[in-house]
Formats: C-alpha cells, sequence, structure tokens
C-alpha cells in the first residue's frame, strides 16, 4: 500500500468546526484587548493561523463575529435566575455562584460586553427587550419573596446590579485587581470558590436571609 493511501481523508466537516474555533478564539481575544473598533480583520486572521481571504470564506466580516460572541453571553446569562422558586437563599446563591463561574471560565467574553455598553451597545439593540422582560421576573421575583416575610425589604434593581457587578468585576477589573493587590500579583486572580461563599454570605446577610 502505499503511503498516501494509508493515510486516512481528513474529515471536511471537523476540519471546519477546528478552523472556526480557532478563528473564535482569536476574535475573542482581538475583541477584549481592542474592542471592534480597534480589531481588524487581518489581526484575527493571523491569530487564528490564516491569511485573510481564507478568513472571509468562513466569515463575511468582523461585525458579524462580534454580534454573535455577544449574543453567545447574552445566552449563558439567560436562565441563571429561578424566579419562580420560594426559597431566595438558594436562588440567590445559585445565582451568585452561577454569575461567578461564568466570569471565570469565559473573562474575555465579559470584557467584550462591558465593553460594548461602554461604548453605548449599539450591537446590543436585539438584546435589551428579551433583558428587560427577564430582569422585570427577576425583580418581581425579589419583590415577592419580600411581600411573604422570606426576605428583608430591598431594592430589587439594586441587589441585581450589586450582583452583577461584584459577580464580574474580576473578569473586567482584572487588571485593576493585580495592580492593587500588596504586593503586586500579575495574573492573579482570586480561587472562585471561596469567592462563591464570601459573596453569597454578603448578599444574603445584607437580605436578612440566614
Amino acid at each position: 500500500m502505499k503511503q498516501a493511501e494509508a493515510v486516512a481523508p481528513r474529515n471536511p466537516r471537523q476540519n471546519r468546526e477546528r478552523v472556526l474555533a480557532a478563528i473564535r478564539a482569536a476574535a475573542i481575544a482581538e475583541f477584549s484587548e481592542k474592542g471592534l473598533s480597534g480589531t481588524s480583520t487581518q489581526a484575527i486572521a493571523e491569530r487564528a493561523g490564516l491569511t485573510k481571504p481564507q478568513l472571509h470564506y468562513y466569515i463575511r466580516g468582523k461585525e458579524e463575529l462580534y454580534e454573535e460572541l455577544l449574543m453567545s453571553v447574552v445566552a449563558d446569562w439567560r436562565d441563571m435566575f429561578d424566579a419562580g422558586s420560594t426559597d431566595p437563599g438558594r436562588v440567590l446563591g445559585d445565582y451568585v455562584r452561577a454569575k461567578v463561574r461564568l466570569a471565570f471560565d469565559k473573562p474575555e467574553i465579559s470584557r467584550i460586553f462591558t465593553r460594548e455598553v461602554l461604548d453605548g451597545g449599539p450591537y446590543l439593540q436585539k438584546f435589551w427587550p428579551d433583558a428587560q422582560l427577564r430582569t422585570r421576573n427577576k425583580v418581581d421575583a425579589i419583590n415577592g419573596w419580600i411581600a411573604r416575610g422570606l426576605m428583608q425589604p430591598v431594592d430589587a434593581h439594586t441587589l441585581l446590579f450589586s450582583i452583577w457587578a461584584m459577580t464580574q468585576f474580576y473578569a473586567d477589573s482584572a487588571l485593576q485587581v493585580q495592580q492593587l493587590r500588596q504586593p503586586r500579583q500579575p495574573g492573579w486572580t482570586p480561587a472562585p470558590d471561596a469567592l462563591v461563599e464570601e459573596l453569597t454570605a454578603f448578599v444574603l446577610r445584607g437580605c436578612g436571609i440566614e
């Protein structure tokens, strides 16, 4: 048997998936560092190990890829909060845990989303209606728990915004964290489980939940 015949032919579908994964990883890194306006398709192609024409065989442009990445983090956030439960302690604890885990698993995606918000959110127009609805559902659940005496009165929006800020801070402001620790510790991140425990205790105490 000739050597060429001994090599199994490459699976076109697997090859395409591998290339798309490389493009996505490259785009996440570039957008996280430079934002949409500062990122070029040439930079994405080079980081993915492709030529620019090869890149455009798989994607139409950087805007399409950018919007896809934004919507991926939105999808990850969508079902973290069990608004139908009557156990606020469990729901809030699970919510903090899920938010922290996602921030640690996908810190660059979190930074892309935050940068987009700071830039005025032109690529989030499709996101806001669903986000507004889901936030109202969370607020209604929290106010329902308060009305039933399951937790002390708090402003539901403030509670949610504070959880979002605390759980994403170590992803969005990693450089600040590393520079302000004494001594400075480049690349440092807290232990996720310890952070979840501390933040959960902080949130539940503020809500008057044992």
